[in-house]
């Protein structure tokens, strides 16, 4: 399923039975969209576009179980575990051009859509950012939007660790961006561990090893299987970037942000370059944001109730915003230390609901039916003023928000009021 590449080629094959192919070429304006929306959380599509002589593919991550099918586990408290524990590996440095050939430095060779009515422009929204700094390297996603009339390219930097180095740099960073690798190290990348640990390492130490070029202007190092690279310098200049839809299928703000000058653009003359696109909001969007949260997530209450049963962020919260928590009791006040727990892994979080291990959280009937029936707001809820949130969250105010825990947890002592009835 897997090559040391890091190319999609082993992926692709092992899935080729799910894969929806378009006969036809599609316009990247909205028309490759539309596609793209028939087929969220159903199959991956593989589609051209018009313009360009690759073909591109979407939702390889569009379920669960392919989730689990790349990291090898065969329940998500395996596949969260791996995820937790890898180390970082080995890497193995091969030829750059032995793998790649160098075509036109041009933004219209940018491989981008435009997805929404009222985006800012067209977007690549699988585009993995390699920067390193005083030994220190990051890899991790972000949106880049080509400007309508194509002057240029804006990239939504959150301050997390590339906007780190970017700060320590001050007048702008070299950069290696990667489109159309192993779902492995997309996943990886989506990732937040701490600074200094490189996340294309981490996916190396899952993986056994990696196969990696170093770029030919700035020397960084790239997974050689990659379909494109390109290379250029991200910043200090800004430009309006958005608006643009983000994981609660609302428009993120319009805002200032840095400025990518190419300098260089490659693909890929080993493996077909393959242009992976996730969609805003959809499936795979969520699933590559929220499946590390949810990991964490579990390692935190598992710290402190050994018998989590399952951790769940829900779609419909992007992901993001909600979760649900089940567990097996042994003491009153599991809930409430399982829900805080939870909170201190995930500070986006704004809800969480606990449950008890014969509901599931992914059944919204059964999760409601044990509020309904297990859950007094005068014991169970819990109400958090002003804490940190997330900006995604139009109702909060200034990234702060209230949080609500809400126990619908059994009384231990009462468990046989609370029984389901059984037949026979």
């Amino acid at each position: 399923m897997h090559n040391i590449d890091g190319s999609l080629e082993d992926f692709i094959r092992s899935i080729r039975q799910d894969i929806i192919e378009v006969d036809r070429e599609l316009d990247p304006v909205y028309e490759a969209a539309s596609v793209i929306k028939r087929y969220d959380g159903v199959s991956p599509v593989i589609f051209r576009v018009k313009g360009y002589t690759w073909r591109f593919i979407s939702h390889i991550i569009s379920k669960r179980s392919y989730l689990l099918s790349i990291l090898n586990a065969k329940s998500e408290e395996t596949a969260y575990e791996k995820v937790i524990k890898t180390k970082e590996g080995k890497f193995n440095y091969l030829n750059f051009s032995n793998y790649f050939k160098q075509i036109e430095t041009s933004i219209e060779n940018l491989p981008a859509l435009k997805f929404y009515k009222d985006d800012g422009g067209l977007y690549i929204t699988s585009s993995i950012f390699v920067a390193c700094l005083n030994d220190n390297c990051n890899a991790s996603i972000h949106r880049m939007m080509v400007s309508g009339d194509r002057r240029y390219i804006a990239v939504r930097v959150v301050p997390r660790h590339l906007y780190k180095l970017m700060l320590e740099a001050r007048e702008g960073i070299p950069v290696a961006v990667i489109i159309g690798v192993d779902p492995v190290i997309e996943l990886f990348s989506s990732l937040s561990p701490p600074f200094g640990v490189f996340e294309l390492k981490l996916a190396a130490g899952f993986l056994g090893e990696l196969n990696m070029c170093r770029t030919p202007t700035y020397n960084l190092p790239v997974p050689c299987g990659s379909s494109m690279v390109i290379e250029g310098i991200l910043g200090p200049e800004r430009a309006r970037e958005g608006p643009f839809t983000d994981l609660l299928n609302l428009y993120d703000a319009m805002r200032e942000e840095p400025v990518l000058k190419i300098k260089s653009i490659y693909v890929n003359k080993r493996y077909e370059p393959l242009i992976h696109v996730i969609l805003p909001g959809g499936i795979e969007h969520k699933l590559l944001m929220g499946f590390p949260r949810e990991a964490q997530i579990y390692k935190n209450v598992k710290s402190v109730i050994s018998t989590v049963r399952k951790v769940r962020l829900t779609p419909h919260s992007g992901m993001w915003l909600h979760a649900i928590l089940s567990i097996e009791k042994q003491h009153d006040g599991d809930g409430k230390t399982a829900a805080l727990a939870a909170l201190s892994a995930h500070p986006s979080l704004k809800h969480v609901v606990v449950v008890d291990s014969d509901i599931d959280p992914d059944n919204p009937g059964e999760v409601e039916w044990a509020i309904a029936t297990r859950f007094q707001a005068d014991k169970g809820l819990i109400i958090i003023p002003n804490a940190r949130g997330s900006t995604l969250d139009p109702s909060s105010k200034d990234g702060l928000t209230w949080k609500v825990v809400v126990d619908a947890t059994m009384p231990i002592k009462e468990r046989n009021k609370y029984r389901k009835p059984t037949i026979g």
